[in-house]
């Protein structure tokens, strides 16, 4: 349950419902992180093409994107985000398979050896202390450009901020991605 409540329809200006427009559009539903941000208007107005340049812009598939937040996510124990990120892979049109797998992507056959370099840097940077090694960035030169680096390091940094933001606040998991999430993983207790 949010720690806060969401703003009144009082609170909300034009160019804050035209962004909460926006990235209802670009999930395909409403996230309560984007409520609760609109709290701070200025938070709210910056924050969503931020996030929708660094997710959906530059050159790496915005599939791999999402499961590299989710790992990061899991890695910090968001399970907001780890739920939000499956599911945003899945409607980027990722492999249903692979998606459901992430979790297992260091032994699963079904990831390539530039996804798993990219996993395995989001599980030790989305963990603190961070673990990020010289040999992470060397196993990752082996198949990624320096943007598309930078692009997989601005993921990771972004679902830090928003695993904390969302844990500390409480963020309400939408219907959508939790029963996505339930449905692709079902071993995992996504109610408790």
């Amino acid at each position: 349950m949010s720690r806060i409540d969401p703003p009144s329809e009082e609170q909300l200006t034009p160019e804050l419902k035209q962004g909460m427009a926006m990235a209802e559009a670009f999930m395909g539903f409403l996230p309560n992180s984007s409520v609760s941000m609109a709290h701070w208007p200025e938070l709210a107005q910056t924050f969503a093409p931020f996030a929708a340049n660094i997710l959906g812009g530059g050159e790496l598939d915005r599939s791999l994107k999402n499961m590299i937040a989710a790992v990061a996510s899991n890695a910090a124990g968001c399970r907001y985000c780890s739920a939000h990120t499956t599911h945003q892979a899945h409607r980027a049109g990722g492999d249903a398979e692979k998606i459901a797998k992430v979790w297992e992507y260091q032994t699963s056959d079904l990831f390539t050896d530039a996804e798993r370099a990219a996993l395995d840097l989001a599980l030790v940077g989305g963990q603190v202390p961070n673990g990020a090694t010289d040999a992470h960035f060397d196993e990752l030169k082996k198949h990624y450009s320096n943007k598309q680096i930078v692009e997989i390091v601005a993921v990771i940094s972004l679902f830090g901020f928003l695993n904390r933001y969302n844990d500390t606040i409480g963020s309400e998991l939408e219907e959508e991605p939790l029963n996505f999430a339930k449905e692709t993983f079902a071993q995992r207790d996504w109610d408790g």
